[in-house]
């Protein structure tokens, strides 16, 4: 088991393949396992790099609230590569993923080659809505537990599509969900993702990167689809896809259209 010791936390982490890095960053409900139906296709040209992030069991999940943020997260991602010894990387993330790696962007805009942002951006919209549901899920994780959890929240208006198109993917993405920590989980919530900025808050940062990047996002992904395309508008280097019939977990639901729309645009990098 490869673990990190950064930022006063270990991080779980695994590479794979050979090439240019490829770092990818997992969402709120997933983990370094969510990639799965990348990886393969991936480390064939890059030398792909996952992990936990603090909160999601191998790594550390610390008790404490305060000990979880979006900055937390930054750094960690910060001291992960040192530690690995990369100077700048390719950097995918998913969701919660999506919006710490469109930060670390922001911070250190050399350390990054080109951004892929997969379903990032929900709460943007009606951030008092957001703030009510999910700190209604915080509690949720501590009083019930994730498995009581897990029953309707991979089942939602965004998630649901996964169960349709295949149900056995959604099954392996439950088994590794109710895996995951309820204390991680219910911190990461209060911690990172209710406090984190949303896209529109960081409009004028925005503007002003220039780092190649695509937004992906599917069409069934309401809470992501308005956000995917106001950082496609205002980031001056940025391309937006939208996959046709496809909810928040895209990198599951449709990985061959993901995959390819991926490839596509990191080929298209200058080497």
């Amino acid at each position: 088991m490869a673990l990190a010791k950064v930022n006063g936390v270990d991080l779980y982490y695994e590479v794979h393949g050979s090439g240019p890095w490829l770092v990818l960053v997992h969402e709120f409900a997933g983990s370094y396992k969510s990639w799965r139906p990348q990886l393969e296709t991936f480390a064939r040209e890059f030398r792909v790099l996952v992990y936990n992030c603090r909160g999601y069991p191998p790594s550390s999940v610390p008790t404490d609230t305060a000990a979880y943020s979006q900055d937390l997260s930054i750094e960690d991602l910060r001291q992960l590569l040192d530690h690995l010894g990369i100077d700048s990387a390719c950097l995918g993330g998913f969701s919660m993923g999506g919006s710490i790696a469109l930060s670390f962007a922001l911070a250190y805009p050399g350390r990054v080659r080109a951004l892929i942002l997969a379903g990032t951006g929900t709460g943007s919209g009606d951030k008092r809505q957001f703030l009510e549901e999910f700190g209604a899920i915080a509690d949720r994780f501590e009083r019930e537990g994730v498995r009581r959890v897990a029953e309707d929240y991979l089942r939602g208006p965004t998630r649901i599509q996964l169960v349709r198109k295949d149900a056995a993917m959604w099954q392996k993405f439950h088994a590794d969900f109710v895996e995951l920590s309820s204390v991680g989980l219910a911190n990461t919530l209060r911690g990172v993702q209710l406090r984190r900025p949303t896209m529109y808050e960081l409009e004028a940062r925005l503007r002003e990167l220039r780092v190649p990047m695509l937004v992906i996002v599917g069409e069934e992904d309401i809470p992501a689809l308005d956000a995917s395309r106001f950082l496609a508008k205002t980031i001056p280097d940025a391309a937006l896809a939208v996959l046709p019939r496809t909810g928040h977990t895209l990198n599951l639901e449709e990985p061959a259209a993901f995959n390819r729309t991926v490839l596509d645009f990191l080929r298209s990098l200058p080497r």
